[in-house]
């Protein structure tokens, strides 16, 4: 079955702990509905950097990506649908959603 990976981009922060607490129980719901097609369900993102083609290197990311989740679906009509009700969206974040491409020689 086709995997795909929702990139989280963007998003507001939480207005008080209550509210993230909120947030993260809805988020943490919508995982568990996602079963055994959660293949990889939440990877957040950290301290990350920069690394130029010159090889420099520099604190900050270029994109606003907080982390990824990676899915099995039948299509990428049924990965929207998972990434149209992820709660995420509920606190102005947007999500990309992209299959991903088996490289040769891989297994």
């Amino acid at each position: 079955m086709p995997q795909y990976v929702i990139v989280y981009l963007g998003g507001e922060q939480p207005s008080s702990p209550e509210e993230g607490k909120q947030h993260f129980s809805k988020y943490m719901d919508w995982l568990s509905s996602l079963g055994d097609s959660a293949v990889s369900p939440a990877n957040p993102l950290k301290d990350t950097s920069t690394v130029s083609p010159d090889g420099t290197v520099s604190p900050g990311g270029t994109t606003t990506m907080s982390g990824y989740t990676i899915i099995e679906a039948d299509s990428m009509e049924a990965a929207m649908a998972i990434a149209k009700a992820c709660p995420f969206l509920d606190i102005g974040g947007s999500l990309e959603v992209s299959e991903l491409i088996e490289m040769p020689g891989q297994n």
